[in-house]
C-alpha cells in the first residue's frame, strides 16, 4: 500500500472516537483503487473497526446499522446481527476488530450508525458509531 495511503488511514484512525457506555469504537478507512472503477462510477473503500469493552463486564453485540451517505446525498441504510457472520463477546478491557467495505457511487460519503449491545445481566444498550468519512485519496482538499 502507498504511503501516502497508510499516513491518511492513520489520521482518520485518531479523529473517530466515541465513548458510549465505556465502549470506545475506533475507525480505520482506506480507499481500494485496485477494486474501483471510476468511470464507471464505482468507488470500493474498506473499514476496519475497533470496539474495546471499557466497563468492568462483559458486551454482547447483537447487531449494527449503518447509515451510508454517498457524495450526492444517497443515503443508504444497512441493519443486520452482528458484524461480519459473528456476535461476539467483548470481555471487560478487551478489543474486537474486524474488517469490511462499502462501494459508492462517487469518491467521498460518509458512514455512521451504532451496534446494539447487551451487558452481562441482559441490558441493552446502543453503541454510537461516529460519522466517518470514506474519499478517494485527493479527493478532499
Amino acid at each position: 500500500m502507498n504511503p501516502a495511503h497508510r499516513q491518511e488511514e492513520t489520521e482518520k484512525l485518531m479523529q473517530n472516537l466515541d465513548y458510549s457506555r465505556n465502549i470506545e469504537i475506533r475507525v480505520d478507512t482506506a480507499y481500494l483503487p485496485e477494486q474501483s472503477e471510476p468511470e464507471a462510477h464505482r468507488f470500493v473503500f474498506s473499514y476496519r473497526i475497533s470496539i474495546t469493552n471499557n466497563n468492568t463486564e462483559s458486551v454482547q453485540l447483537l447487531s449494527r446499522r449503518w447509515r451510508i451517505t454517498d457524495g450526492n446525498e444517497h443515503v443508504q441504510e444497512v441493519e443486520g446481527e452482528g458484524v461480519v457472520g459473528e456476535k461476539p463477546v467483548i470481555e471487560p478491557g478487551h478489543t474486537y476488530e474486524y474488517t469490511s467495505g462499502t462501494v459508492l457511487a462517487t469518491e467521498v460519503g460518509s458512514m455512521q450508525g451504532h451496534y446494539h449491545m447487551v451487558t452481562g445481566d441482559n441490558q441493552g444498550f446502543d453503541a454510537q458509531i461516529p460519522p466517518f468519512t470514506l474519499a478517494q485519496p485527493n479527493a478532499l482538499h
